[in-house]
């Protein structure tokens, strides 16, 4: 098997290759109690080993979350399938800082129950997880489910045909993360001087290659599969990562699983846009360069893990992990060629553009989302790669984001009232008031029946905040419906007209908030020229963490932040603004923009996350009261809260500026 054509080949695998296609059309910030979702990294690479939420919008304590599946494996040996199902479920919740003694796990069993030779395999599968494997390694699984018809037959042409699947076990890894902010990931560090990386091997040089994707990709099974040998090596492993991770030895962290040690250590260059050179010698000495031995090292989907560490560190982590009984070594580090470089002494076997990699990678991706989205759109995603010196999301204020402008005045006691409005499929609502809630507001939850039956009047706030969500499932077009409910409503109009008449009040709306508003703009003094929300561009719903700059206005929430660009999540399917004609976008007051990672206002995708002309993604008044916005700076108001932030952030992000602003014009 040619090295470079097995590399390519895996890569391409659907189980190894970009899930972008997946990931980007699923809300992952909603609540705004997100710290780690899949997307890693200033490129947003989405590689993470484990999900973590925390526990309050005043904390850092949250828990972890993460998956184990090995499927395949069912095919050769149904028990080790099962055993490697929770052993990846726990290297991949490693990468954050929890105690194994206090792990749980959800089992949800499939099998074509009976199938010929399936139930026997169940019944030695869950007795080698749950009366083995568990209790030896001091967890239990308290719930689980179970699906047991995974068997189809029918008739064709007067034959009987019939599929089907193999057993499967998907665990769920549950556990308290005691900081979200020590989080591993699998982004390289290129900002910690000379580097290395240590390979963890659970196996300990076995290399068994059956059920692989390896196999797969040339159209065969196998004979032999990974296992869990020693229940008690995974423990000692468990400790072992927590221990250099809470002793600050660890720079980046990436489980082996699909696809083997090079698919791990790919993404790991990917996500740091970044080349890496491995050693050959060590993984495989004594083979020659297109050997098996050389393939097994590099595909074999044995339990471990990619460690990054200083290069004045290597010896002491080795040390300490030695101690252990764990087979560990160094195998190679990051290089500044931008490729990915396997070594047999001075001799390359493979050296290949990290470009090249990342776009074989990513091609899986990016088709599924040509036949499904917009066909533009999706290439114009794919051919970011080809951009070797993307700078990546970066932050560039005018302002210093840990001064609280608003602090001499909650010092005073005085809190103002504002209105945090929603309406039925709203789902915005809490981390919305969290942050005005920090920014010294009184925020009061007011929904529209509370309006519409006159148990609540706007005439008792200082402001309102439209939060984000689905209104009426948006059935009506994007907050549309939520519109009519005030514009056909004879008490809800004249309550909403006798708010926005009054001088000393401010609102803003946010996703479904701003379209809603939107549709208001004939009551809103100076939103004449605002325009409606559209379907995206991409004819899907976005998620993502993408690059806007504040544009010069006069938005009181933007206030002494213009020219400033950073970082915010969307969410949204329908956020294409569309004016009247062009004359009305002339005269529109744009409060932000859609900006590239150089700066650059943008109307590509997904940079520009919904194809909104000129990058336009909030506007404002001519008097600043009254600003719409389709990004959520709600949900990304801390610093933990952000997919990614620059080192060194502190608690508060630069989007708590504009809920303090806010405050201050209240003032």
């Amino acid at each position: 098997i040619p090295l470079d054509e097995a590399c390519y080949r895996v890569l391409r695998h659907p189980t190894v290759a970009d899930k972008t296609f997946l990931i980007s059309i699923g809300d992952r910030t909603v609540g705004g109690l997100c710290a780690r979702d899949p997307y890693v990294g200033p490129w947003q690479t989405p590689v993470a080993d484990c999900a973590v939420t925390v526990s309050g919008f005043g904390e850092y304590a949250g828990e972890a979350y993460s998956l184990g599946e090995r499927a395949p494996l069912a095919l050769i040996d149904a028990p080790a399938s099962g055993r490697m199902a929770v052993g990846e479920a726990l290297t991949n919740l490693a990468a954050a800082p929890v105690d194994l003694s206090r792990v749980k796990l959800s089992a949800n069993w499939m099998a074509a129950a009976g199938h010929a030779g399936e139930d026997a395999a169940l019944y030695d599968t869950v007795r080698a997880v749950a009366l083995e494997l568990c209790p030896a390694l001091g967890i239990g699984i308290p719930v689980g489910k179970d699906s047991l018809s995974m068997k189809t037959t029918w008739e064709e042409g007067g034959r009987k045909k019939e599929v089907v699947a193999p057993l499967s076990l998907i665990v769920s890894a549950f556990a308290p993360c005691a900081d979200a902010r020590r989080v591993l990931t699998p982004q390289l560090r290129l900002d910690a001087g000379a580097s290395e990386l240590i390979l963890v091997d659970l196996a300990r040089g076995r290399n068994r290659l059956g059920g692989s994707i390896l196999a797969q990709v040339y159209g065969q099974i196998g004979n032999e599969v990974p296992d869990v040998d020693d229940a008690q090596a995974l423990k000692r492993f468990f400790r072992a990562v927590q221990a250099l991770n809470r002793d600050g030895l660890l720079l980046a962290y990436h489980d082996r699983s699909d696809g083997g040690l090079f698919a791990a250590v790919c993404e790991m260059a990917f996500a740091a846009h970044c080349g890496l050179t491995l050693d050959l010698d060590a993984l495989s000495a004594g083979a020659d360069g297109a050997s098996a031995r050389v393939l097994a090292a590099l595909f074999a989907e044995e339990l471990g893990a990619v460690l990054q560490v200083r290069a004045q560190d290597r010896d002491a982590v080795l040390s300490r992990l030695h101690a252990e009984d764990l087979h560990a070594q160094a195998i190679g580090r990051p290089n500044e060629r931008d490729e990915i470089r396997l070594m047999r002494g001075a001799t390359p076997l493979l050296a290949q553009r990290r470009i090249d990699l990342q776009r074989a990678w990513s091609e899986t991706t990016w088709r599924m989302q040509a036949l499904r989205d917009n066909p533009e759109c999706a290439r114009q995603e794919y051919d970011r790669i080809l951009d070797a010196d993307d700078p990546g999301l970066h932050a560039e204020l005018s302002f210093d984001p840990v001064k609280d402008i608003a602090a001499p005045y909650i010092a005073k006691g005085a809190r103002p009232r504002i209105a945090i409005l929603r309406e039925q499929g709203v789902n915005g609502q809490v981390e919305m008031a969290a942050a005005f809630d920090r920014a010294g507001f009184d925020a009061s939850d007011v929904h529209m029946s509370d309006i519409i039956s006159e148990r609540v009047s706007l005439s008792g706030y200082k402001g309102f905040a439209a939060c984000g969500g689905f209104s009426y499932g948006d059935v009506l077009g994007a907050g549309e419906g939520w519109a009519k409910s005030i514009l056909l409503n004879a008490r809800a109009r004249d309550e909403f007209e006798a708010f926005f008449g009054r001088s000393d009040v401010f609102a803003l709306g946010v996703c479904n908030g701003c379209q809603m508003m939107s549709n208001l703009r004939r009551i809103i003094p100076g939103a004449a020229h605002w325009p409606k929300f559209l379907k995206n561009k991409s004819e899907q719903f976005e998620a993502r963490f993408v690059m806007v700059e504040v544009a010069e206005s006069p938005s009181l929430f933007f206030a002494g932040m213009g020219g400033s660009r950073m970082a915010v999540s969307t969410a949204h399917g329908e956020g294409r603004a569309v004016f009247a004609d062009g004359a009305a976008q002339a005269k529109a007051l744009v409060a932000l923009r859609f900006v590239d990672n150089r700066g650059a206002a943008t109307e590509a995708y997904p940079a520009n996350a919904n194809g909104s002309p000129a990058g336009i993604t909030g506007l404002t008044t001519a008097d600043g009261r009254f600003t719409v916005l389709m990004p959520h700076p709600e949900r990304v108001f801390r610093s933990v809260q952000q997919s990614w932030h620059p080192q060194g952030w502190k608690e508060d992000s630069p989007w708590m500026r504009i809920f303090r602003n806010a405050r201050v014009w209240v003032e």
